[in-house]
């Protein structure tokens, strides 16, 4: 099915609709033959960099960098574009929607901060989806508390030096460069952290540890031993890289709530085409009032969410600061597509847990996305501390 009914909603122009369509029609001709694939860890890294390729020629990663001379779809980014192409390539796939989102993620500080001569060198390979770009800020004791980040970068004439550890890096192994967070000292906690780009190929930067997940993506743990990093290499101000991190999750965090749509979306339109064919008790599954109420059930968190991801998408394309509403929208999304999953997976039965089946896939893909870009209670803390100011 893969509705696209609530795009006639007033969020969004006939600009938004005329993309849908296209962007549909190029999906259900990219993945019509997408069944269960190779999941070792060597055929996800080549799937990863040929969807990189595939979505940078049909045009696709144009919408996640800002800048028509640097290969942008248009000088700022849209976040409803963003959120809409996150949620038709989940429904179809969901490591096409990764490779996408560590596009965006990964050199949106570039985007939104570089110098144009840091835009110009790295931003058209990604919209071309000739790099593959990462976003490294996470460290083994830092997660969401990214102020008690070890990872350091001394300044000397030469350049920065850079030392210590990133993990749970998408992309990392694979990526063509990082956009790297570490600490430069020049003030206590947040305030003393600034913003690189770090080539994969800087000598002492090593991959330590390739993470396999429950739903196969490219992770991986960095080590930086004594990386030296040129002073045109920092993104921003010294010392005003957590502004650069939180600028750059602005922008994307509300997409991983367009992705969880997404995944949703598809577990519902599998349930629906799921109760009607099977057969039970002289009838079909579709004909008992329980699964009747589930399916509503299902219905209604998804249009729940989709309402919240979309205002909060809307809203920022107005210029509106949109820290409580993206909130909302992460944590709502992700949450309710758990339920609507899990749901799905019970309708389903046994086939629901069988390898291969579409919603046990959807299980998979879903859990994560309530942890990465923050977790279900650090949006809760963000949503309370913004009504309390």
């Amino acid at each position: 099915m893969n509705s696209a009914s609530h795009l006639a909603w007033p969020f969004f122009d006939e600009a938004h609709r005329g993309f849908k369509t296209h962007l549909q029609e190029w999906t259900s001709q990219q993945f019509a033959d997408q069944h269960s694939h190779d999941e070792s860890r060597e055929a996800i890294d080549r799937e990863c960099v040929s969807l990189v390729k595939a979505l940078g020629q049909g045009g696709w990663l144009k919408p996640a960098i800002a800048g028509k001379a640097h290969g942008g779809a248009s000088d700022v980014i849209d976040t409803r574009t963003i959120c809409l192409l996150r949620e038709e390539l989940a429904w179809h796939h969901g490591l096409a929607d990764f490779a996408f989102a560590m596009q965006g993620l990964g050199s949106g500080a570039i985007s939104l901060k570089g110098t144009p001569e840091q835009q110009a060198a790295y931003l058209p390979r990604v919209a071309k989806g000739e790099a593959l770009a990462a976003f490294a800020l996470s460290e083994p004791d830092a997660g969401s508390d990214v102020a008690a980040m070890q990872c350091s970068a001394l300044d000397t004439p030469d350049g920065y030096r850079l030392n210590g550890l990133k993990t749970w890096i998408s992309n990392g192994g694979i990526a063509d460069f990082y956009v790297v967070f570490a600490r430069t000292g020049e003030a206590p906690g947040a305030r003393g952290i600034s913003a690189f780009i770090v080539d994969a190929d800087s000598t002492g930067l090593e991959i330590a540890e390739r993470i396999d997940v429950m739903a196969p993506h490219p992770l991986a743990t960095l080590q930086f031993n004594n990386v030296l990093v040129p002073h045109a290499k920092r993104i921003g101000a010294a010392g005003e890289g957590f502004k650069v991190a939180m600028a750059t999750l602005d922008v994307f965090r509300t997409s991983v709530a367009a992705a969880s749509l997404g995944f949703a979306r598809r577990a519902l339109d599998e349930s629906i085409a799921w109760a009607k064919q099977r057969k039970m008790f002289g009838g079909s599954l579709a004909d008992f009032q329980i699964t009747q109420s589930k399916l509503a059930q299902m219905a209604t968190l998804l249009d729940a969410a989709t309402l919240l991801t979309y205002r909060a998408a809307w809203l920022r394309d107005q210029g509106q600061r949109i820290t409580q509403e993206a909130a909302m929208a992460k944590m709502t999304a992700t949450e309710n597509a758990q339920q609507i999953i899990d749901m799905a997976v019970q309708m389903h039965g046994g086939m629901g847990v069988k390898k291969g089946c579409i919603v046990e896939s959807l299980y998979r893909e879903i859990r994560a996305l309530r942890i990465y870009e923050g977790a279900t209670e650090v949006q809760q803390l963000i949503i309370g501390r913004d009504l309390l100011k």
